[in-house]
């Protein structure tokens, strides 16, 4: 009995394209940015710390947070080092693959 199951990478090479194309490598950008907002959630949770009293920290409105935490993208690297470090007492630590 043959299986009818495609791993995730088939899946994205079949609807998204090749890596290296621009639809698959916008995809992984955006990935990408909802992850630095999964990780920013979880950094302000660990300090249990509300989206209010980390943009008190940051200078930000609440929302400003949110919508960060939901989405990284358009997020400067000004803004990311200030959340991460003088909201959150953390250090950004970013790395280049080429």
């Amino acid at each position: 009995m043959k299986k009818n199951t495609k791993s995730w990478k088939e899946i994205k090479d079949n609807v998204y394209g090749k890596k290296g194309t621009e639809r698959r490598d916008q995809l992984e950008r955006e990935f990408e940015s909802f992850k630095i907002g999964l990780l920013l959630r979880e950094a302000r949770k660990k300090r249990k710390l509300t989206q209010e009293e980390l943009a008190e920290l940051v200078n930000k409105k609440r929302t400003y947070i949110s919508r960060v935490e939901n989405n990284g993208s358009n997020l400067t690297l000004k803004t990311l080092f200030e959340i991460v470090e003088k909201g959150l007492g953390g250090k950004v630590n970013i790395s280049i693959k080429l």
